[in-house]
């Protein structure tokens, strides 16, 4: 039994949609003067949102990446004021943007520390080389996500496409960290 509850904090959902049809970004940037654009170093146009705050990368493919979110709701939203605040701006969108959601990033605290050395040699699928990277890199199968873990108790954990890959990988390693006496708390 885990002998702490981890706290759990979304940090950053990356989503993609497409609107299904072309975008003019140079229309888009002569509307919307705040829409940075600068095709010379990068093909997508970016517009900023303060609620929630996100910024949405825009293609003339008509497909979009939206990241900074705290949730995946907050995304979806994020992408429909987009698309909403465009057409507001006579910017013609035939359809709703469809979203999926790409990466979900975490991070955790056990509330205790972590043997990192200890857990390099018997964590399965794991890597720690501290003289390039403070933490133990860990790849769960499934759900198929990765896992920082540093000495602190405190992980990083990225590649969930559902918020509940996120606690069940975090309840997985806990257990298992747990499981093989790597935890120690103060």
């Amino acid at each position: 039994m885990t002998q702490t509850k981890p706290v759990i904090a979304i940090v950053n959902v990356v989503a993609s949609a497409t609107i299904d049809q072309k975008l003019d970004l140079v229309e888009i940037t002569k509307k919307f003067p705040d829409v940075e654009y600068h095709p010379e170093q990068f093909p997508g146009a970016v517009f900023r949102l303060k609620n929630p705050k996100t910024a949405t990368l825009l293609f003339s493919s008509g497909k979009m990446v939206c990241t900074g979110a705290k949730s995946q709701e907050l995304a979806e939203t994020a992408v429909a004021n987009v698309v909403k605040i465009l057409r507001k701006g006579k910017i013609k969108i035939k359809k709703d943007a469809v979203v999926s959601i790409q990466n979900i990033v975490s991070s955790i605290n056990l509330g205790g520390k972590v043997n990192l050395e200890q857990a390099a040699r018997t964590l399965p699928r794991s890597m720690y080389e501290p003289e390039q990277f403070p933490g133990l890199i860990h790849r769960m199968l499934d759900p198929k996500t990765v896992i920082l873990i540093f000495a602190s108790g405190k992980l990083v954990c990225v590649g969930a496409k559902l918020e509940k890959e996120i606690h069940r990988s975090v309840h997985q390693i806990h257990s298992l960290l747990e499981e093989k006496d790597l935890m120690v708390y103060d």
